[in-house]
């Protein structure tokens, strides 16, 4: 007798407890179990990416059974298909669709003419460098045209226009009259002339037909002042006059402002922005390189509601105003990584503050090479469970201390990137003590060796001292495993149970030992293990056995890995996306052979310099697979090219 099934709405009871990437495995199983995958509660803010073809247009009307989506459209043109694409959109999805992204494209101006008046609840339009729709600067000059954009886009929230090169008064005016509701407005990397215009010689007029004048956006801001909040101008040449302006425009609230990359700010413009627009939530000033720890200051006395910040390549920040950065009780992402200066010591002070102080979800401290073992464990201890996010790449003097002490203390870590620390090594990571090396005091009389002369580097018979970093740790032996296994979680990387991201990039003194022993994570979705000239394949099958999640896999110039080993692990791993195997020189074409038969869903693959790897397999590869997007295969068997498919 057949067992009756399940009532769709039960299945989708108990898969809303999955995991979103379990929730896609499961949907695979069979149709009821599809069906019950496509519940409308598992369906909001849905974004479908794909390039045009043939196949696109079944796949467009098969959408309009959906009643919200958003789409990401590639490599559009001014052929006939690209015209069909965009013309299935308004018919099928016009009134459903929430998002428009055309990344890669060269649309022309009748084609998306023809579409955007059927887009009537439209939130968010992404036109990011279609310079094709601008070059001519005719694109919405027909009264007509722009009444029926305006009757769509009148409650469009979310406008990108960023690298733009043809972008002028003009063009900018017409599409943004058509969009009286903005929240948000992206301008980076576009071609603003804020004080001088360059064509002419002389200060920049109103309505210039080459470029965007500042005069034309405050113009913009004061108009939209009700509704606009969200504001990009990264990468453009933003005077500190000209921010001023911006921040003084009467009754402009902004609540997120992008200025990355704009190099010639100071800190007198910022501690009038700060002033001005002390209602800011998030703001990023990465590589903003005249900024110094008065901005800091100036940021934590003023941005009492900031809730991220962005201080990414500003060289001339020190420590100076990171204490009092932590007593703002809003703040949950700081992003640090490139200052060279910080050591991390007033992070420590300020989070020590007895008054209410910032719950850090996300910190990044990459590259700060002055961060040491002390200011971890402090740091660690301080941030506790509310910590999600940690980087900590290339800051090379931390040892297994900070290891131990992450492992101790941020539980709730769901990223973790310790990337170049060279210093970690497998007692780390077993959150172990690597016994004393000597445990009897040296005899005082003992012989310390030759004494040097500042010219001894000349002479051939003594030796250059020997270097911290060229001294290997004491290898793990089975009876300290044994006493790993015994107290397993303790202070090792395996009570980090959430974790999804993990780098330990050239950690070279890491061994089989540890990865083998420690890396057990069923949730990780993206390790890389890349630069670790000691683990061989027992690492490899041990990770695709424990972490069966992974997505992404680097094990680049991992010396040791095999074809012996891709055999046993690929099969694991269903669902491996993007695999790095650039100068494996063990793995040979059957490795190849076996990605073909295993890793159907794979994206990205890397053999670049993989000498026993030819050009025809990789060719027979591609004819394979069919969601293979991209191949680089650099020097692989003498070849020299990258094959983006």
């Amino acid at each position: 007798m057949e067992s009756p099934h399940l009532p769709a709405e039960i299945i989708s009871y108990i898969l809303s407890f999955l995991h979103v990437t379990d929730r896609k495995e499961a949907s695979l199983v069979c149709k009821i179990w599809y069906d019950a995958c496509q519940d409308h509660q598992f369906q909001k803010n849905v974004t479908f990416k794909f390039p045009v073809s043939t196949s696109s247009l079944d796949f467009i009307r098969a959408l309009a059974r959906r009643p919200r989506c958003g789409l990401v459209i590639s490599h559009l043109d001014g052929s006939s298909l690209s015209r069909q694409v965009l013309l299935e959109v308004g018919l099928q999805l016009g009134p459903r669709l929430d998002s428009l992204a055309l990344p890669g494209s060269s649309v022309t101006e009748s084609s998306l003419l023809g579409l955007l008046p059927h887009l009537t609840s439209l939130r968010k339009l992404d036109l990011q460098g279609l310079d094709s729709l601008f070059m001519s600067g005719a694109f919405l000059s027909r009264e007509e045209h722009r009444r029926q954009v305006q009757n769509a886009l009148r409650n469009l929230e979310e406008l990108d226009l960023s690298d733009l090169r043809y972008l002028s008064d003009l063009s900018f005016n017409r599409l943004t009259s058509c969009t009286p509701r903005l929240h948000s407005l992206s301008l980076a990397g576009c071609h603003i002339a804020f004080e001088f215009d360059p064509y002419r010689g002389c200060p920049i007029g109103f309505g210039s037909s080459a470029l965007i004048s500042l005069r034309n956006l405050l113009s913009l801001l004061q108009k939209q002042t009700a509704t606009l909040h969200s504001l990009d101008l990264s990468r453009t040449s933003i005077t500190p006059e000209s921010l001023r302006s911006i921040a003084q425009v009467p009754g402009l609230r902004l609540e997120d402002l992008s200025l990355r990359g704009c190099k010639e700010l100071t800190d007198y413009s910022m501690e009038i922005l700060c002033k001005q627009q002390n209602g800011l939530r998030t703001l990023d000033l990465r590589a903003c390189t005249e900024l110094t720890s008065r901005t800091v200051l100036a940021v934590a006395t003023e941005l009492k509601e900031l809730q991220s910040l962005s201080l990414s390549q500003d060289w001339k920040i020190t420590d100076k105003g990171l204490a009092e950065l932590m007593m703002l009780p809003c703040l949950r992402s700081l992003d640090l990584s490139e200052c060279l200066h910080v050591s991390g010591a007033d992070l420590v002070k300020g989070l020590s503050s007895p008054q209410p102080r910032a719950q850090l979800e996300t910190l990044s401290l990459r590259n700060c090479t002055y961060i040491r073992d002390t200011v971890m464990f402090s740091l660690t201890q301080l941030l506790g469970r509310n910590l999600r996010e940690l980087d900590l790449t290339s800051c090379v003097y931390l040892t297994d201390l900070s290891v131990r002490a992450i492992a101790t203390y941020l539980p709730a870590l769901v990223v973790l990137r310790l990337g170049w620390c060279k210093e970690i090594s497998d007692w780390g990571l077993l959150g172990m003590v690597e016994p004393t090396k000597d445990c009897e005091p040296r005899d005082k009389e003992e012989d310390k060796g030759p004494s040097f002369t500042r010219t001894f580097g000349n002479m051939g018979f003594f030796q250059p001292p020997s270097l911290p970093f060229q001294e290997k740790p004491r290898l793990v032996t089975e009876e300290d495993l044994g006493a790993f296994r015994e107290h397993q979680e303790g202070a090792s990387l395996l009570a980090l149970r959430g974790l999804q991201e993990l780098d330990l990039s050239a950690c070279s003194k890491l061994t089989d030992t540890s990865i083998t022993q420690v890396l057990r994570f069923p949730d990780l979705q993206r390790l890389s293990l890349s630069m670790l000239p000691e683990i061989s394949d027992d690492s490899l099958v041990s990770v695709a056995y424990h972490c069966r999640s992974l997505t992404s896999l680097a094990l680049s110039h991992c010396p040791q890995i095999s074809d012996q080993g891709m055999a046993r692990a690929l099969p694991l791993l269903l669902r491996l996306q993007h695999l790095f195997l650039a100068c494996c020189d063990a793995v040979t074409n059957e490795t190849l052979s076996i990605i073909a038969l295993h890793c159907d869903r794979l994206r990205t693959l890397d053999v670049s310099m993989c000498k026993d790897i030819t050009v025809h397999q990789v060719d027979l590869l591609q004819s394979r697979l069919p969601f293979l997007e991209k191949v680089q295969c650099r020097f692989a068997n003498g070849g020299d090219f990258i094959m983006v498919l």
